[in-house]
């Protein structure tokens, strides 16, 4: 999904898409589609009538994107399609006064059966799927909708965060497993492998010979130095040191901890850059207009808040109603129907980024909202997975968030009629 500029998923052939631009068919004009490509760029461009008028190459250069906007306008075009909504291409397009349509690939790859039933996959004819699907699909398709730049950077800044935790939550795994074979009681002696206390013990202690020569009142002190806050007796800690099985000694161990320190060093790395872009996180969600809407939400916090205004975005004109916001997120089921069979699936086609962010959030709500916690219960006791039932909390979420965001009104728990009427009935019991 785009970085920059957001659009559905279901842009084309969908029931959920709405009609939002209307164009004047006594005057019907060219339309023009681009194959998007790393070094080339096919062009295609399609007369009212169906008729393909242009079909050419441009390279992925800057005079390449000059001569791309001007066959355009020759050509009579002001609305291109193309089948991602970032980049130095969408940038050109934008500039250059044209109106942009977005049409996923997996919607042009089910678009070519409109013209043969071979499947072939042609860079050119999908510019030209992309211009003739414009011209004939055009009141089912949504223009691009932009964020503002604010949003555009916040939402940069998240998504590069999010990259970094999953760095880090890889190289914990990396050095659980290395420390599995040949330092098994630093795995379990505290409670998190990439904690600040773990780092600092393999820092001080990174391999058995080096804890061999800590006892009881040699731990305590060591852990008294570090202002180590846990609750955990020194004398615990040490037993759980002695009773694991043996790590590696001798040159081999002495090996082994080199490595031990060089994946130390690049958690405690990843660790500060993550600390940094937090803290640009923050400063940018504090000059954000829309603050106050999602910092209001329960359990938001300040990062979770952020993460949750950049995917969501602040352009309200793309999501005119909640239905289309819970479908782009993909915590809206997916329904198959033939005749008398109906099958619910899960949503496949969704912004994954927008969806991590909503069950992020949904899913520790439930601890701060009793609203949330009774949905979320409910679902389990309706045999849902944990999984399924934080995407249907989720979907609520999003109706209130929506409502939240299009009036500009931060959430207000008193105003929350469901959660209210839940708050009362509680009252009326107890």
């Amino acid at each position: 999904m785009s970085g920059n500029h957001r659009v559905p998923s279901h842009c084309c052939n969908s029931a959920e898409a709405t009609m939002s631009v209307d164009h004047d068919p006594t005057t019907p004009r060219p339309t023009g589609g681009i194959d998007w490509a790393g070094d080339n760029h096919a062009i295609a461009i399609v007369g009212p009538d169906g008729e393909q008028l242009d079909r050419s190459t441009v390279t992925h250069t800057a005079a390449g994107l000059t001569r791309l906007c001007q066959r355009l306008h020759r050509g009579g075009v002001t609305e291109v399609a193309i089948e991602r909504g970032d980049g130095p291409v969408i940038d050109a397009l934008l500039e250059a006064g044209f109106t942009v349509f977005v049409i996923p690939p997996i919607q042009v790859k089910n678009l070519r059966g409109r013209y043969g039933s071979a499947g072939n996959k042609d860079d050119r004819f999908d510019a030209y799927v992309l211009a003739d699907t414009l011209r004939t699909d055009r009141r089912r398709l949504r223009p691009l909708t932009l964020d503002s730049p604010a949003t555009v950077t916040l939402r940069a800044t998240c998504r590069a965060r999010n990259d970094l935790v999953g760095h880090r939550v890889a190289l914990a795994n990396q050095l659980r497993a290395h420390l599995q074979i040949c330092y098994p009681a630093a795995v379990g002696l505290f409670a998190d492998i990439d904690s600040r206390v773990t780092l600092r013990f393999l820092r001080r202690f990174p391999d058995q010979h080096r804890a061999d020569w800590l006892s009881p009142k040699r731990l305590a002190a060591w852990l008294a130095g570090i202002g180590y806050c846990g609750r955990t007796d020194p004398a615990v800690l040490h037993t759980r040191l002695t009773s694991a099985p043996r790590g590696l000694t001798g040159a081999d161990g002495e090996a082994r901890a080199q490595i031990t320190l060089t994946l130390i060093t690049a958690l405690e790395a990843i660790t500060t850059q993550i600390t940094a872009l937090e803290d640009h996180i923050e400063e940018q969600l504090a000059l954000h207009p829309d603050a106050a809407i999602f910092t209001s939400l329960p359990r938001a916090g300040r990062v979770r808040a952020a993460r949750l205004l950049a995917e969501i975005g602040d352009a309200r004109g793309r999501f005119p109603t909640p239905q289309s916001l819970t479908c782009l997120a993909g915590v809206a089921p997916s329904t198959h129907q033939s005749g008398k069979v109906k099958i619910v699936s899960f949503r496949w086609a969704a912004d994954k980024q927008l969806r991590d962010a909503v069950c992020d959030f949904a899913g520790d709500s439930r601890r701060a909202s009793l609203w949330a916690t009774q949905l979320y219960t409910r679902a389990r006791a309706r045999g849902h997975d944990h999984p399924h039932a934080v995407r249907i909390l989720a979907r609520a979420w999003l109706h209130v968030i929506w409502k939240c965001w299009q009036s500009n009104t931060p959430y207000d728990p008193t105003r929350h009629g469901a959660a209210q009427a839940l708050t009362q009935h509680q009252q009326a019991v107890a």
